[in-house]
């Protein structure tokens, strides 16, 4: 397995984002995600992926029992901000130092170790200064209950005010062929400051994967369906986007998955894309990517085929947490 270096956290160059597994995208079968976190392990895809509140809860216990026996294996990830009850109910966006505290021992007893490698602050909250959030979150690294610190969704200034308090190691925001959004500032700017880019859903929430060819494919259950990105005009026109990504992928002789993931591989060697899957054979056709060599020639087509702005609609139906 190739690697990538995330400030000074060494991981494995593909992830494995766990949130699928246990809400969002439809039913899960938990003997199957915890065969496919195995798998990743056994491949050398050993950056593990979680939040608190994907479940809510009951993804990090997931992720502890899939690793038990194997922690010394993992480079572990999580996130707090995102307040929810056990019934799911979401409270809002919390980054008062007393819930960083709380949400960080939570999280240390469901996924049953000692420390965590990589804890982010998953959405910035509007109600209480980033300082006062990250002065407690570098107080658990002083305790040695976190090793590294993250952000996610964070606007330029948030990421530079954090950054001062206490070393950013990790940037976690979407990135991929249909969400080029950060390559204006946020990439110049981590970079600048040493900061690693960690993509989610660089599959754009599998849509550049081809499953999908009508909105009606996506299950009743599945939160894709109240997505901007996937509903009526913009449904049709990114399929286009997605036509266009997969006569490359042909010509490549991979799959569009794998093209996209090698794409994102090929921005840099601090890019740590988290695909997520709850399926072995999903698992491995990602890890394909690791074999998709892109010329630049390759990489300026990508450029004309799928343009910074090309896709429509907007991310989430509500943008008012991203980019705080």
């Amino acid at each position: 397995m190739q690697t990538r270096t995330l400030g000074s956290l060494t991981v494995s160059a593909l992830g494995l984002g766990c949130m699928g597994m246990s809400e969002f995208y439809g039913p899960g079968d938990e003997q199957e995600s915890l065969a496919t976190i195995g798998l990743a392990l056994d491949r050398g895809c050993t950056f593990l992926d979680t939040a608190d509140m994907y479940g809510p809860f009951t993804n990090e216990q997931l992720v502890g029992r899939a690793i038990a026996g194997r922690r010394d294996e993992v480079v572990l990830a999580t996130k707090f901000g995102n307040e929810r009850e056990p019934d799911g109910t979401r409270l809002g966006i919390n980054g008062r130092p007393e819930y960083v505290r709380a949400a960080c021992d939570a999280s240390l007893s469901r996924l049953g170790v000692d420390v965590i490698d990589l804890y982010y602050q998953h959405r910035v909250d509007p109600d209480t200064p980033v300082e006062d959030t990250w002065g407690a979150m570098a107080e658990l690294v002083q305790a040695g209950k976190v090793r590294h610190l993250g952000i996610s969704e964070a606007a330029p200034a948030t990421i530079r005010t954090a950054h001062a308090v206490h070393p950013v190691t990790a940037l976690q925001t979407e990135w991929s062929l249909w969400s080029r959004d950060p390559e204006d500032e946020l990439l110049p700017l981590v970079r600048e400051l040493g900061i690693g880019f960690v993509p989610y859903s660089p599959l754009g929430r599998g849509f550049l994967t081809g499953q999908f060819r009508t909105p009606e494919d996506i299950p009743e259950d599945d939160f894709r369906r109240h997505n901007p990105r996937f509903q009526g005009e913009n449904f049709t026109r990114n399929l286009q986007l997605v036509d266009r990504v997969k006569s490359l992928a042909d010509e490549k002789d991979c799959t569009p998955a794998q093209l996209a993931l090698a794409w994102l591989l090929a921005q840099g060697d601090d890019v740590a894309p988290i695909p997520g899957t709850k399926k072995r054979s999903r698992l491995e056709e990602n890890l394909g990517a690791l074999d998709v060599t892109l010329s630049a020639d390759d990489l300026a087509r990508l450029d004309e085929l799928a343009p910074v702005g090309a896709t429509a609609g907007d991310r989430y139906p509500d943008m008012s947490s991203i980019g705080r």
